[in-house]
């Protein structure tokens, strides 16, 4: 038997791999969504601010009310999360706090994205795997190894998703005059993290995975085949609770420092594509083209 009434393939032990198609347009967009948004909210159109930024633990965003930096962006219609506007450097941000896990992270990507967002960074708390410093550091994604299952809806089976080649290498040496310790190297995206397993943690180890996280692979997947930049940070602050004091982040949760990074990927960025901000390398239409290409989208839409 093929399938049944619902579309599942049950000769596939696994659905999620079997019957996609990564070239067919969905037929639910971002872009329509946020229009239908925007009517019931009664919200004026408006692009959120070019470089946004993926908080999953939400420290970061807390830390920026709690000085006073952050503001509620006016244009933001998505029903599940609050957009925060602030400037650093002279630089406007958006920040988007709580967004944990791949599927969540994703969704709230595509939305940045059809508002207006021209690169996105994510900066989530990871456990250890194999050891590159003493937490708290931080490490620069450069794979991420896909144990979860949004990357799959993108891009078709693999090990790894990746961070852009020409991201990676805009990025070499930018933290090195930095105080926050940044390593590179690969992460460990999981759906579980309660069942993450001693004989896991060795083998991932042992092939140079640094760290465990939530969200990376399922971001590189969809930045290559949306083709938006997309740079993910795992902020190493604990070793899966497996000693006392752990989950230590440091100064106002590790956000001064997350601040930083932030601060610094943005500054390459900007310098490698004017204050336009362009995408680094990649052929980024579909930024502005969502609105307006979607059925309803757009400012004539909205």
């Amino acid at each position: 038997m093929k399938g049944n009434a619902g579309g599942a393939d049950l000769s596939n032990a696994a659905p999620i791999l079997g019957n996609k198609s990564y070239v067919e347009p969905p037929v639910f967009t971002p872009a329509n969504l946020l229009r239908e948004a925007r009517r019931q909210k009664g919200l004026a159109y408006g692009q959120v601010p070019r470089i946004c930024v993926l908080d999953p633990d939400g420290d970061t965003v807390e830390h920026l009310r709690e000085t006073g930096r952050a503001e509620p962006d006016p244009h933001w219609a998505c029903y599940h999360t609050c957009l925060y506007n602030y400037e650093e450097g002279g630089v406007s941000y958006g920040i988007v706090g709580g967004a944990v896990g791949a599927p969540f992270a994703v969704l709230v990507a595509e939305e940045l994205f059809a508002s207006g967002c021209r690169l996105l960074i994510s900066v989530t708390s990871a456990g250890q795997i194999a050891p590159a410093g003493r937490p708290p550091y931080f490490v620069l994604i450069e794979r991420a190894l896909r144990d979860e299952g949004t990357s799959y809806h993108y891009k078709a089976p693999s090990s790894y998703s990746e961070l852009h080649p020409e991201l990676r290498e805009m990025l070499r040496g930018a933290f090195e005059k930095h105080p926050v310790p940044v390593a590179s190297g690969a992460a460990w995206t999981t759906d579980a993290p309660f069942r993450e397993t001693a004989t896991e943690i060795k083998r991932h180890r042992s092939a140079g995975v640094l760290a465990v996280e939530m969200e990376a692979a399922a971001l590189y997947a969809f930045s290559e085949a949306t083709e938006n930049p997309v740079v993910c940070f795992a902020h190493v602050t604990n070793q899966m609770a497996s000693i006392e004091g752990d989950f230590e982040k440091g100064t106002a949760q590790g956000s001064v420092d997350a601040l930083r990074v932030i601060a610094a990927t943005a500054e390459c960025w900007l310098e490698r594509n004017g204050q336009n901000g362009l995408p680094a390398g990649l052929p980024n239409g579909s930024v502005g083209d969502a609105l307006s290409d979607a059925p309803g989208g757009g400012k004539d839409g909205a």
